[in-house]
């Protein structure tokens, strides 16, 4: 099993190759993939040395799956070629997820929608995966009319620099700005790029996003998302309005039984989940359950996941596990 990490040198594709010895997943031979200034350096994996190389000697080996974090240009650029060699590509990026050719997968949502025909396979936004994996029971159960949320989202989503960014304002230290204001003691109402209808690249892909992975176009979503000072995963407040109507303690059955969801939901005891106690798990975590008072059929719930694990790499991971256990790669 040969297996490539194109942009291993990254946040996230450093994260992949830790989450792919953790699980043990059978690499037989790593293939880092970096960009050229970083050919002939080294990463670490399982206690061994790998040497990066170039795209072009990667494909040369014919590795069985190619899971990329190397940024959209590049994806787009190289997943392609990468396909065309018959090697299976799971991409991190935001470069192919809403390709209607494509699919957008989360497995324990919709890994079944993959076949061995699909060579480009997208890994979705990391805000919408931990929002998925608990909606889907949900909607299964009561069929979900609308979804408003919010979310906090650590500066680890953002890359290095960022992270350099709130550590150097907590010393007092001038330095490379990831974020047009201070991060630290601060949050900011703006993650990716402003559109035309007043949102944020961010939250319509977690409207656009969620509808293709759920599999239901009639799914309204409508999000805010902000930046906060956290390194641990995000977080989200969602309400949630069904069809149908709920018994609470059936909810936290059926969250608790969820593949993927570990239920933190005891306020008694102040036990509700938190970025930093998600921090490098690969579950997403519920809690704060509630009946929303104001209007009938709706729920209130609060969501974290680490975005680097469950929200990046592990999600990745996951799908070649699953291609794998298929006979697929």
């Amino acid at each position: 099993m040969k297996v490539a990490v194109v942009g291993a040198t990254g946040l996230v594709g450093s994260k992949i190759l830790q989450v792919l010895a953790e699980r043990n997943f059978p690499v037989d031979e790593l293939i880092p993939v970096a960009s050229e200034k970083s050919i002939g350096k080294e990463v670490s994996f399982k206690g061994k040395q790998y040497k990066i190389v170039s795209a072009a000697d990667a494909i040369a080996t014919k590795p069985n799956v190619a899971i990329f974090s190397a940024g959209g240009s590049t994806s787009l650029e190289l997943a392609p070629k990468f396909a065309e060699a018959g090697i299976t590509v799971i991409d991190n990026s935001s470069a192919w997820r809403m390709d209607p050719s494509k699919k957008l997968v989360v497995p324990e949502v919709n890994a079944a929608v993959l076949t061995p025909q699909d060579k480009i396979i997208a890994n979705p936004n990391c805000s919408t995966i931990q929002l998925v994996v608990v909606l889907k029971p949900l909607h299964e159960k009561y069929r979900i009319k609308r979804v408003v949320v919010s979310t906090y989202q650590s500066v680890t989503g953002t890359g290095v620099k960022a992270v350099a960014q709130l550590m150097n304002e907590r010393k007092g230290i001038e330095g490379e700005m990831a974020y047009k204001y201070p991060i630290d003691l601060n949050a900011i109402p703006h993650i990716d790029v402003f559109l035309d209808n007043g949102y944020t690249k961010e939250e319509m892909k977690m409207t656009n996003e969620t509808k293709k992975i759920m599999g239901d176009d009639s799914i309204r979503v409508t999000a805010t998302c902000v930046r906060i000072p956290t390194v641990g995963g995000h977080s989200e407040s969602v309400n949630i309005e069904f069809e149908n109507d709920f018994d609470l303690a059936e909810v936290k059955d059926i969250l608790s039984n969820a593949p993927g969801v570990v239920l933190k939901d005891d306020v008694a005891n102040f036990i509700y989940p938190m970025p930093l106690t998600a921090h490098d798990k690969d579950d997403t975590f519920v809690g704060r359950i509630r009946r929303d008072e104001t209007q009938p059929k709706t729920l209130n719930c609060w969501i974290v996941s680490d975005n680097l694990r469950k929200g990046a790499a592990t999600n990745a991971v996951q799908i070649a596990e699953y291609l794998l256990n298929k006979g697929m790669l």
